[in-house]
């Protein structure tokens, strides 16, 4: 008896491996996918077996801390409980001696938003766009959702679609209104409550400036921060607006944004590289903003909110710039008019391009004592900064008020 090699031609054999291919993964994504709907569903079952939460703040991050630090210290002054979720292990809430302020961290990604999912409460405030766009998704079981502006202002620049379910948003000027209620009628989506409240983050700020040390010997010093994307001033010029700061001899601290360190590592590490002897340069990552903004006599920017910050809180000098913004996947492409927040900046900064980064030196110069700037930037102060050091009660008494109105 003759027993033969089994043979497979190419072909076959190609098509016997595809079939096993296909089964193996239809079985694993159908075992996968009955595994989360199973998850989900115990998942469910505990949150709606947890008591419902009047008052619930979510902090995306740690770094969000200065802007909801005296919103909690008004509720515990009020002894109203209050609930602060947080995706941040090592949050500031956790070292904070309240008794009335209840911290809790509840994972980071997939986890935090199946967490967010299912969640109870009356009142939800956050600085957090775009629910129900991306994995954030709006829970049957709380009745108002609330955004707040944490920045000047600006609220059309962020992601297309950031506050179109929300029920209310706060907004720090009446500037904002018109432009948020523009996008409304555009999309023909429902009115939201739109509340002027100031800003939590000016206010508080405020108090922290006279604390901060002066330096006992001060060398003239330019801050450059930008914010992020493809429009953003490191990723536009980079070496090139660097390279000139560093002729002058002045000492320079560059401030990425934080987003920055996220999506754009790979830029700003090769930058940080590049300049890593330059004893003059600075990197700053402290969360918080006001220490390199004391230090500084001059800002370089382009769009980012951190140019209010300077000149409200410090009245100094900003150069920007704006050019080729792109408004693409922003909820600024749906306007009809160019949005006030970037008018502002237009008043406020000296605008300088490429062509001018070589009398960058004498251009700072010129503006660095210029009065009449002086007097503009306090102009646009008050018309974008409302309600100066009333903010976090405004917040409070606007969540109390919606509650007890039954206005959920």
């Amino acid at each position: 008896m003759f027993l033969f090699p089994l043979y497979i031609d190419p072909g076959t054999g190609s098509a016997i491996f595809s079939i096993a291919i296909g089964i193996t993964a239809t079985v694993y994504f159908l075992a996968r996918g009955l595994f989360l709907k199973l998850g989900i569903v115990v998942f469910k079952n505990r949150k709606n077996s947890e008591p419902l939460n009047k008052f619930v703040i979510y902090a995306e991050d740690k770094r969000y801390w200065p802007f909801f630090e005296n919103i909690l210290d008004e509720f515990e002054e009020r002894k109203i409980e209050i609930l602060y979720l947080t995706t941040s292990e090592d949050d500031p809430v956790f070292l904070s001696k309240y008794n009335f302020i209840k911290g809790k961290f509840i994972g980071q990604g997939n986890k935090a938003y199946a967490y967010l999912n299912f969640i109870s409460a009356e009142f939800l405030l956050t600085t957090t766009p775009n629910i129900d766009v991306f994995q954030w998704k709006r829970s049957k079981n709380v009745k108002h959702y609330c955004h707040m502006i944490h920045g000047a202002g600006g609220s059309v620049f962020y992601r297309l679609y950031s506050f179109d379910y929300f029920d209310s948003v706060l907004v720090p000027n009446e500037k904002e209104i018109p432009e948020l209620r523009m996008l409304e009628q555009v999309r023909n989506t429902k009115e939201k409550q739109l509340i002027v409240v100031g800003n939590t983050f000016f206010d508080r700020c405020n108090k922290k400036i006279n604390q901060i040390q002066k330096e006992e010997s001060h060398i003239f010093t330019v801050l450059v921060s930008p914010s992020w994307g493809n429009s953003a001033l490191l990723s536009v010029f980079g070496e090139k607006l660097i390279e000139p700061l560093l002729v002058t001899g002045w000492r320079i601290i560059i401030r990425p944004h934080p987003q920055s360190l996220i999506t754009e590592k790979n830029l700003i590490n090769s930058l940080m590289d590049k300049y890593k002897e330059n004893t003059n340069i600075e990197w700053d990552y402290n969360h918080e903003n006001i220490y390199s903004l004391s230090k500084s006599d001059i800002m370089i920017s382009d769009f980012s909110g951190i140019i209010f910050d300077y000149v409200f809180l410090f009245n100094k000098p900003v150069i920007v710039n704006i050019q080729d913004l792109d408004f693409n996947r922003l909820d600024a492409q749906d306007l009809q008019h160019e949005p006030y927040f970037l008018q502002a900046i237009k008043k406020i900064g000296t605008q300088i391009d490429v062509n001018t980064f070589g009398n960058i030196k004498e251009i700072i110069s010129n503006i660095s004592h210029d009065s009449r700037m002086q007097l503009i930037r306090e102009e646009i102060k008050n018309i974008m900064w409302q309600y100066r050091g009333e903010s976090s009660k405004r917040v409070a008494d606007f969540m109390i008020q919606t509650v007890e109105k039954g206005n959920v």
